[in-house]
């Protein structure tokens, strides 16, 4: 069963509109669409549907990338989950075990454990269907590639690699957004990646 549309025509939604209709109408790649399936609106380049009935080209979305303070707040917000998880884990551990040594071996663990959890949690997070870990998520920003597609497990895994070249580089590699239009960082650069923003109507 096709789905019905809503348009956003002179900067008011109409509709909703069938496929059918919609032929009728001036539809471009960059007009604004939703169905009732839909969390936000997107671009008409974005469907599929309207893609296959139109003739239009994906296209990146170059006019909503997340910017630099977008994506600290969210690493800090996610390196909060994280630690916290943690910390609390190692805290039930340290109740069945004696003696300082081991107390102290726990708590030095965790200096190895939370990179290597949040290293993980990115990669699933990025790959998932959701595009982004739960910072990313309130801050409604999220990661693709340059064609603005969700990336694989393995794409999300070399990005979150990437970033010990942001780091080597005393976390210039992070800076390095403010240089560029697509505002990149140079874990994005390497990896072929974007982290874009939702549009709100």
């Amino acid at each position: 069963m096709n789905e019905s549309y809503i348009l956003v025509i002179n900067g008011k939604p109409e509709g909703p509109f069938s496929l059918e209709q919609l032929k009728g109408l001036n539809i471009k790649p960059g007009s604004f669409v939703k169905t009732g399936v839909m969390d936000d609106y997107k671009e008409a380049h974005e469907v599929a549907e309207l893609r296959e009935l139109f003739g239009f080209h994906k296209q990146a979305l170059l006019q909503y990338y997340g910017s630099f303070d977008q994506r600290l707040l969210a690493s800090a917000l996610d390196m909060f989950l994280i630690s916290g998880v943690c910390i609390v884990l190692a805290f039930i551990a340290s109740l069945f075990v004696s003696g300082k040594i081991m107390l102290l071996s726990i708590s030095l663990s965790l200096f190895a454990v939370i990179p290597v959890v949040n290293f993980i949690y990115h990669v699933i997070w990025e790959s998932s269907a959701k595009q982004g870990t739960y910072g990313k998520q309130l801050l409604r920003i999220k990661v693709c590639d340059l064609q603005g597609e969700r990336l694989s497990f393995a794409h999300a895994a070399g990005r979150n690699l990437a970033k010990i070249f942001s780091v080597l580089t005393l976390f210039i590699g992070y800076l390095y957004s403010f240089f560029n239009k697509q505002q990149q960082c140079l874990h994005d650069l390497i990896a072929g990646t974007l982290v874009v923003k939702d549009r709100l109507i």
